[in-house]
């Protein structure tokens, strides 16, 4: 480790600029942000760092440098493009034992300015010693993805019970205990759903009642899993899922997103498929009240959106029926996913001003489905399930009026590696699919928007 990580307070304390154009400018919004007494020392001080200065009181002096600039300064930071001027600051406060960083010159740093994930009182700073500010910026935008935005209010939130705790508990092994227990609770989740009422409620029972059963009862996350690609999970989806301990999958949830589960988690597959339910509905709902009675995180885990086609709310109605807290996770709809990695917009002005989600599942041979209103022009169908009623759901189309012709999509494991995209139109596509030999799952698009996907097709090309 070739340097110390520190945080330094300037609150309050002279901290100098030397420099006037954009990147002082940058520096000078982040030392502000820090609550320093700025002095800018500049022959030309930009348009936008003099506003920045004018707006927060802070001194500009237009004149050139000289070292009784730096005195009493707690930091000085170099930030011109004249390499003879920033050795001279840099020199100058070394010589004062003031800390000083010259902007992309790290050899003339004595401390380097890190890039920064803010979600102040909890702060993250990353840096890759000068060797690679790009790499830094890369890593900050991983951690900038998984850090929740709520996660400033959890801090803020455990801050206020600390004297307390310190005063109630003496052993700082009791301490750290007490706290550890808390993040294993529901009162971050609580705080991450802006519900910071009910989680300062639980840290106040753990204080009068350190046994209270509250703390370890358990919860059911409902989480739409997306179309396929893992890269399209929600962040919140991803932060529930390292969290379970249950998980109760559908067999849309592909291995890719399985795999980012955690290892220890007990995995139980209770997908289904027409005509063979590996686990009916009821049980399902019942195993859901269950686990989380134990007081185990339960995930519910469901290709797509939970609320599509996904049977979510019949679950959910038994969660609060029983009493067991949950929440809600929304996911990218097949629909929405498998048209886009197919390059099919599902509305477009000149093609469609409407969409319809449908479900194709057949019901003993047929498809019970308002065949006159779907049939019209200028909107988009998309049906979910269909593969199996497909010659059905095209006869049905044409008999009620709509075009032979009408352009369609059959897309196989859309949004994944393996995807297939099949274009026709009525009259052809199920004898298409049949040669193709194309198996579930699958989405079925009819509308004019087709005519765009040779056009726009960009994924798997």
């Amino acid at each position: 480790m070739d340097q110390l990580p520190i945080f330094l307070t300037i609150k309050d304390r002279k901290c100098v600029i030397v420099g006037g154009g954009n990147i002082a400018l940058r520096k000078a919004e982040l030392l502000l942000l820090a609550g320093a007494n700025l002095h800018v020392v500049a022959t030309q001080v930009g348009e936008g760092l003099q506003k920045l200065c004018d707006d927060h009181a802070a001194l500009v002096e237009t004149k050139d440098y000289d070292a009784s600039a730096l005195k009493d300064a707690a930091l000085v930071i170099a930030a011109t493009d004249n390499q003879v001027l920033n050795r001279q600051v840099s020199l100058d406060a070394k010589e004062l034992n003031i800390p000083v960083n010259v902007v992309d010159q790290p050899a003339l740093c004595s401390f380097i300015m890190p890039a920064i994930v803010d979600r102040s009182p909890v702060i993250v700073a990353i840096s890759s010693g000068g060797a690679s500010p790009v790499l830094t910026r890369k890593i900050k935008e991983l951690i900038e993805t998984f850090l929740p935005e709520r996660i400033s209010a959890l801090a803020k939130l455990l801050g206020s019970y600390r004297e307390r705790v310190k005063n109630k508990l003496a052993k700082p092994a009791d301490r750290a205990r007490f706290w550890e227990n808390i993040l294993d609770s529901k009162v971050s989740e609580l705080v991450y759903s802006s519900n910071d009422k009910a989680a300062a409620e639980l840290i106040e029972q753990q204080l009068t009642d350190p046994n209270c059963s509250e703390a370890i009862s358990g919860e059911v996350y409902l989480v739409g899993a997306g179309p396929g690609d893992p890269d399209l999970l929600t962040l919140r989806a991803l932060r529930l899922m390292h969290k379970a301990d249950v998980v109760l999958y559908d067999r849309l949830v592909s291995a890719e997103i399985m795999a980012k589960l955690r290892r220890d988690a007990q995995k139980i597959h209770v997908g289904k498929e027409q005509a063979n339910h590996s686990v009916e509905q009821e049980t399902i709902n019942q195993m859901l009240v269950r686990f989380a009675r134990d007081g185990k995180k339960v995930l519910r885990l469901k290709g797509g959106d939970p609320f599509i086609f996904g049977r979510g709310g019949e679950e959910l109605e038994t969660l609060t029926e029983a009493g067991v807290p949950f929440q809600i996770v929304p996911g990218i709809t097949a629909a929405s996913g498998c048209a886009a990695y197919a390059g099919i917009p599902l509305t477009h002005r000149d093609y469609a001003q409407s969409v319809r989600f449908v479900t194709g599942h057949t019901k003993e041979g047929a498809v019970a489905l308002d065949w006159e209103t779907l049939a019209k022009e200028q909107q988009t169908l998309v049906f979910y399930m269909g593969l199996s009623g497909l010659s059905e759901i095209c006869k049905q189309l044409i008999d009620n009026g709509m075009e032979q012709s009408m352009p369609i999509a059959l897309i196989q494991q859309g949004t994944t590696a393996t995807q297939k995209v099949l274009v026709g139109d009525l009259s052809n596509m199920p004898m298409l699919a049949e040669s193709k030999k194309v198996q579930a799952p699958t989405i079925i698009i009819v509308g004019r928007v087709v005519e765009l996907q040779k056009k726009l097709s960009w994924f798997n090309v």
